[in-house]
């Protein structure tokens, strides 16, 4: 099947900006130049541009022109959790594992409105210090063994390699990252004053192969204990 212009048009250009010719935040291109360079009507030029601003590699600024965005889209960049406490001094507590189908948290793990999950709560600390508060939201057909000790669901990644042999590390997912003012039911763990502020991430594994979610997250971080490094354009 022939590929429209506009889509030739917007994939060169996509390379364009992820190849890094283009710095974030540099003026793009103009329709006039762009007509000249590929050789095509405005109407392929304005479309392919629309579907680059779209994808969120452009920004259009009102009597200024277009620009490269200055988002990391399409780069290569690396987030890694750097650990303030050493592994060996944290302890993981198991507070609740509860069976749930609230109608949000079902749409996040993409499952009917008849279907349900387990929610189940845990609060990191190391030695003395607790860090971090998680509420860790698995389909139902997820959890063997729902009436287990709630010791037995200190490492859920442990609990999905043992009994359905999935590495959780090695699964796509998505994780933002927010500042928020915390929730009281997550500052007593914290040991923070309801509305101080904490770091609020969210996440949302899937499987391989079928993006089926395994899991939705919502972690609060102690604001103090939080610190990531990002690495770009490494080789």
């Amino acid at each position: 099947m022939k590929v429209p212009k506009y889509q030739l048009v917007q994939n060169d250009l996509r390379q364009q900006i992820i190849s890094g010719k283009f710095e974030n935040g540099d003026k793009f291109y103009t329709e006039s130049e762009l007509t000249k360079i590929f050789n095509v009507s405005s109407i392929t030029v304005i479309r392919a541009v629309n579907e680059l601003v779209k994808d969120g590699y452009l920004i259009r600024q009102q009597g200024k022109g277009t620009f490269v965005s200055r988002s990391r889209k399409g780069k290569l960049v690396e987030f890694s959790d750097i650990e303030i406490f050493p592994l060996e001094t944290e302890t993981v507590a198991v507070i609740s594992c509860e069976k749930g189908n609230d109608p949000q948290i079902l749409e996040k793990l993409e499952l009917d409105k008849s279907d349900f999950y387990y929610k189940i709560v845990r609060v990191r600390t190391a030695g003395d210090t607790p860090y971090i508060y998680q509420q860790s939201h698995i389909p139902a057909r997820y959890i063997q063994q729902p009436n287990a000790d709630l010791q037995h669901f200190q490492s859920l990644y442990q609990r999905f390699k043992l009994d359905f042999n999935i590495h959780m590390s090695e699964e796509p997912f998505v994780e933002i990252n927010e500042v928020v003012p915390v929730p009281a039911f997550a500052a007593d763990h914290l040991k923070l004053t309801a509305g101080e502020l904490a770091v609020f991430q969210t996440k949302v594994t899937q499987k391989s192969g079928s993006n089926e979610v395994l899991e939705y997250v919502e972690t609060y971080k102690h604001w103090k204990y939080f610190k990531i490094e990002i690495a770009a354009n490494k080789r």
